[in-house]
């Protein structure tokens, strides 16, 4: 019996016989194949979210390119890997969002929409009439009892809180470096968990940014916990930032 991945990799519900399920893990690779790097950071008071912004034509208009999604007034998401799959999820969880704001009368819980999420990503992998969606969505928000919330979702349907977490091609990397600087616990002001978030992505990819470059999209305590994605004044000035910092 051949023991590569050979006809294993043909229906979602077959196990190789060292146990892999090869669509799901070629699920991963599509997104590390969009070519895009996200990094996301929490403070005691504030999230941040960071990724590139790749405009594949000078045809398009730039300002209808965006990784950036808002669910609610409250949530925010990132959704790194294939666009036209991202678009999918954020309609999931705005559905989701609103039928739980109308069922209970208060704000989704991002942890409860990241459960959701992660249950409907794990269906996708038992049906062979189904394929995984080649995307990793990250959850921000700021919880009434719990503060600041950060969760990301597998295609496989694993969904965990992080202090700090990264997706995309140089996903690796950037943990490492995120991990060096959590090592000592911080408690990151907002103006840190940015920097630090920028910072992290222009280490892992060698690059200085121009604010046009990047995405930020932020929520924080002090803005009511609504999500906002940041103006390019706004980039720049962080970048000013850190460049006089280093």
């Amino acid at each position: 019996m051949s023991r590569g991945s050979s006809g294993y990799d043909r229906h979602i519900t077959i196990f190789s016989p060292e146990g892999r399920l090869y669509q799901v893990e070629y699920a991963f690779k599509a997104v590390k194949s969009s070519g895009v790097t996200s990094i996301a950071v929490r403070g005691k008071d504030s999230v941040c979210v960071v990724t590139q912004k790749k405009v594949p034509d000078k045809l398009i208009d730039p300002s209808s390119v965006s990784h950036l999604f808002k669910i609610t007034k409250y949530v925010g998401m990132l959704a790194t890997g294939m666009l036209a799959d991202s678009r999918s999820i954020v309609q999931k969880a705005r559905s989701v969002a609103s039928e739980f704001r109308h069922t209970y009368g208060y704000e989704v819980p991002v942890d409860y929409l990241a459960a959701r999420l992660a249950d409907q990503a794990q269906v996708y992998t038992q049906h062979a009439y189904m394929r995984p969606l080649g995307v990793v969505p990250i959850l921000v928000g700021i919880d009434e009892e719990r503060g600041p919330q950060l969760f990301k979702v597998d295609p496989a349907g694993y969904f965990v809180g992080y202090k700090a977490t990264s997706a995309g091609v140089k996903e690796q990397e950037a943990e490492s470096f995120l991990e060096k600087r959590f090592k000592a616990a911080p408690e990151l002001t907002f103006d840190e968990a940015v920097q630090t978030a920028i910072s992290a992505l222009q280490s892992v990819l060698s690059e200085d940014f121009k604010a046009s470059e990047i995405e930020v999209g932020v929520v924080r305590s002090a803005d009511g916990g609504a999500f906002r994605v940041l103006s390019i004044a706004e980039v720049e000035a962080h970048l000013t930032a850190i460049s006089e910092r280093d």
